[in-house]
Formats: C-alpha cells, structure tokens, sequence
C-alpha cells in the first residue's frame, strides 16, 4: 500500500506503473487523458494531506471489500467502467452546490443556534423597555398616578417569575430550542394585542403576564443551548454574546420608540416590536427546515453533546411524566454556591429592573426633559453595556485560558458588576451640586460596568453542571424575577410617599448591591458538581 501527500506524486507513480501497459502508439494519448482527469477531478483540499492507493489486486480486492461493508472511504480508486465526466462529475456539482446555500450552511452549527438566540433576546428587551416609555403618555390618557403605573409595569415580571422554573424543566426535557421558539411566539403575540386591552385594566395586566411567561422561558432555553453547545473555554463570550443581546434590545427599543409614540402614537410601539418577534419566529422555522434537508451538518466541536441534544428530543415525551421526579432539587439546595447564585441573583434584578422601568421618568423629571429627550439619555447605560460586555467576556476568557481558577474569574467580574454601579448610585444620591450631565455620566458607567455579571454569575449555572444548568438558572432567575414585582412597584409607592428618587430608587439598589458582593465573595463557587440525587 502506497500513501502519497499531493495529487502530483500520485499522477507521477500512475504514469509510471501503468504506461508500460499502454502500446507505444497510444501513450501520448494516455497521458493527455490522465492530466485532463488530473484538471476536471481536484480532490479538496481536507483530503490532501494524505490518500492511499491501491497498488496490488488483492488491495484492491480488501478495498472494496471493507467498503462494502463499512461502507466508508478508505482508498483513492477509479471506477473504470463509468465514462469519465458522467455521473460523478454531476454529483460533484450538486454536492458543490448544496454545500454553499443557503449562504449560512456552512457556518458551524453552535454560532448560528447563538447568533439567532441572541436576535431573540434584543427582541425580548425591545418588548421589555417599550413599556418604560410608553407608559408615560398612557399614563396621561388612562389617569394613572405613580402607584397604577408600577402596578402596569410590574405585572410583566409576574408572569416572567411564574415561568422560570417550569421553563427550566422544560428546556431541560424537550431542549433549548424548542422552548426558545414557543417563548417568543408567546410574547410576541401578548405584546401585539396590548393596546386592544390597554382601557381594560383586567385585561392589560393579563397580556403583560404572558409577556412574562414567554420571556420567562427564554433565559433557561439559551442557557441549556449554551452548557450543551458551547466549550469552557468560549463560554463567557458565548453568554456574553447572547445575554448582551438584551442591551441592544434596550437601545433599540429606547431609540424607535419616542419617534413611533410621537408620530404614530404609543400603540404603534405595541403593534410593531410584536411583528418583529413573529417576524423572528418564521425565519427561525426557515433555518430549522434548512437543516433538516441537510442532516450530514452537525455540531462540529463535540459528537457526544450531539448525540446528547438528539437523546433529549427524541426521548422527551416517553420521559416526561417521571423527569420531573428525577431532578435532585434537595441536592440543590444543600448547596451553599446554589444559595449563593439565588440571593445575588435577586440583587442584580433588583438594581437592574428597577433602574429599566423608572430611569425614563427618573430623567425626565429630575432633568426636565421631554419623552424623546428622556429616552435619548436612557439609552446610554444600555449602549455603553454593549462595549462592556464584550470587554468582560474577553477578560474572563483570557484570565480562564492562561490558569485562573474558574471560581476565582468569576468572582472578580462579580464584584466588579456590583461594586461599581452602588458606588455611582452613592454618588448620584449625594447633593454634591454636579451638574445634570455629570449625574448621567456618573449612572451610565456604573449600570454599564454592572454588566460583568455576564462574566460572572451568569456563567455560573453552566460552569456547575452543564446538565441541570437551566434548571439551575431557573431557580435562581425564579428568586431574580421578585424584585421585578416588588421593586418596581415599591419605587413607585415609595416615590409618591417621599417625593424622593435617592429614598426610593438608589437606596435599596444600593443595600442589595454591597450585601450581594460579600455572599458572592464568602460562598460563591464554580466547580463542577454532579448533584446525585440520593434522597
């Protein structure tokens, strides 16, 4: 058996052995034909760094024999009954041409799962923020005082708290994607018939709660996608680039919404971002029909998580009715780390909902501006976040990649997320007599900065058990999604009691931000855990 590392040290040995074969008459020919075969047939350049050829007739004869039977290739050989240029030459170009469309066929199975759930969540922020700002001038419709536009604002995170768990499991069952899809269909569709139901209060906080449950399920959905898909050692970008699409949502939304309120009035907002999210849901079918007609694509890094995502999808109903029974929920919580990830999750929401649900009206009071004027400056803790994200992720990746303890990074980004924004909330509730514009500067570093906690926390579930990692983030997103009910809320009531953004904005944010750094540095911990279920 010959083994040869070009296509011209193959043509060479050919010519040599088989020319004496060939009368003298007809050599010229024979080798004129053997180069046009040489130009018509190029072997692709993954499989020229090495191919055998068979040089006997009993190789040949093992040849094809193990390829009957395994049916995989083993050796360079030409059928000599199939006329050069038929058959072979079409099927190549049919293979060529499915091999490049859809333009994105190509690309690797894990980024377009993440760049699409990234999409999904700058919509989900977008349905979020709109709101924030519309609120304002259905407030002045609707006579709403401070207390009736928290209760609005805060019956989104009713359903968004009641979905966690249950999204969680369900991620963990049927899988991320399947669960992605139908989440945003669900708020897509619930943010659509807001303005049908906005005079009907009943019927306003119902379709504000399925806004909820929709959006609920979509952080558990990317975070089973991301413990399956993505290696440790891409995983903070990966969250990063995902959960950074939440910051884009905010600043997209902040920045259609003001000009579509002023000029096709606040129910335009409502009507638009639904369509987007329904507009999502389609392409999404789309690429999940493109491939299932190409089922030879696959997650290129890792077969066994492969094998693993189809296991789950085809397995799901047979397992539904006992799976519920086998997550090891008492393993869970004997664990101090687990404790950990859920009272600083709550900390971060607490600082993170209640600062995207007033900020607009917080600028538009305290700095007299308008609603455009109010939305333009709420754009930049969000739009600064975006930079801060991708920074974070690459400082964590590097740290991680060069030896750091994984505990260690994660930690550091924690505290940075935390510390930083409490500092310049302390700042901002000061009467320091700094001027406005300094005030806003001072609050976009810090929220941006808070934006590490995609390095550190969030990293946290996958980093712990790539297994139960919805559900992990589903407990802990379950205790995050409370400050979203009480603390929007509460600051409204607290602002008409006390007529004070420091007393009922930053204070409690404050609190929760300095007590949720020393549990993550006293208990915190990312070391993976097996959580075997002995009860």
């Amino acid at each position: 058996m010959a083994t040869f590392t070009s296509r011209a040290e193959y043509l060479r040995f050919f010519l040599h052995n088989n020319t004496d074969t060939v009368s003298h008459a007809q050599r010229p020919v024979f080798k004129a034909s053997v180069l046009k075969l040489h130009h018509l047939h190029s072997f692709p350049s993954r499989h020229r760094s090495g191919f055998r050829v068979c040089c006997t007739i009993k190789e040949k004869e093992n040849v094809k024999d193990s390829e009957r039977v395994a049916g995989v290739l083993t050796g360079l050989h030409v059928n000599e009954s199939e006329p050069a240029g038929s058959e072979g030459e079409t099927g190549s170009g049919e293979v060529g041409f499915h091999r490049n469309w859809p333009p994105w066929k190509n690309i690797p199975e894990r980024y377009k799962i993440i760049g699409t759930t990234s999409l999904a969540f700058v919509i989900c922020n977008m349905d979020k923020v709109n709101l924030s700002i519309a609120i304002i001038p259905m407030s002045h419709q609707f006579g709403w005082n401070s207390s009736v536009a928290g209760l609005v604002q805060s019956s989104f995170f009713w359903g968004y708290a009641l979905s966690q768990l249950p999204g969680g499991w369900l991620a963990k069952i049927f899988g991320g994607r399947k669960v992605l899809k139908i989440g945003v269909l669900t708020w897509s569709l619930a943010t659509a018939i807001v303005p049908l139901l906005a005079g009907f209060m009943p019927g306003l906080i119902m379709s504000r709660i399925l806004v909820g449950i929709g959006e609920g399920v979509s952080p558990s959905a990317a975070t089973d996608l991301i413990a399956r898909l993505i290696p440790l050692e891409e995983r903070s970008r990966a969250v990063a680039f995902v959960f950074g699409g939440l910051s884009v949502g905010s600043v997209s939304g902040l920045l259609l919404a003001p000009p579509l309120i002023q000029n096709f009035g606040w129910e335009s907002v409502f009507y638009l971002f639904g369509f987007f999210g329904l507009a999502w849901f389609l392409g999404f079918q789309f690429l999940e029909q493109g491939k299932a007609s190409f089922p030879a694509e696959s997650i290129s890094w890792s077969g066994s998580q492969s094998a693993f995502m189809t296991q789950t999808g085809n397995t799901s109903l047979r397992e539904l009715g006992g799976s519920l029974k086998e997550v090891p929920w008492k393993a869970f919580f004997r664990s101090q780390a687990v404790w950990a990830m859920i009272y600083v999750h709550f900390c971060g929401s607490w600082g993170h909902y209640t600062c995207l649900s007033w900020l607009p009206t917080y600028f538009s009071e305290e700095l007299n501006l308008n609603l455009t004027e109010a939305a333009w400056v709420s754009i930049l803790p969000p739009l600064a976040s975006i930079f801060v994200t991708g920074v974070a992720a690459q400082f964590a990746d590097y740290l991680i990649a060069n030896g750091v303890e994984v505990t260690t990074v994660r930690k550091i980004c924690q505290s940075i997320a935390f510390l930083s924004p409490a500092i310049c909330m302390t700042l901002s509730s000061l009467d320091l007599g700094l001027p406005h514009w300094e005030m806003v500067g001072i609050l976009t570093g810090g929220l941006a900065l808070s934006s590490f906690a995609l390095s550190g926390l969030y990293c946290t579930h996958q980093d712990m058990s790539p297994e139960y990692a919805s559900v992990l983030l589903g407990i802990t997103n379950t205790v995050g999604a409370v400050p979203g009910i009480v603390g929007v809320a509460l600051t409204g009531y607290l602002l008409d009691l006390t007529h004070s953004w420091s007393m009922s904005l930053f204070a409690p944010s404050i609190f929760f931000y300095l007590t949720g750094s020393l549990v993550w540095l006293l208990f915190a911990s990312s070391k993976p855990q097996t959580f075997s279920k002995r009860d």
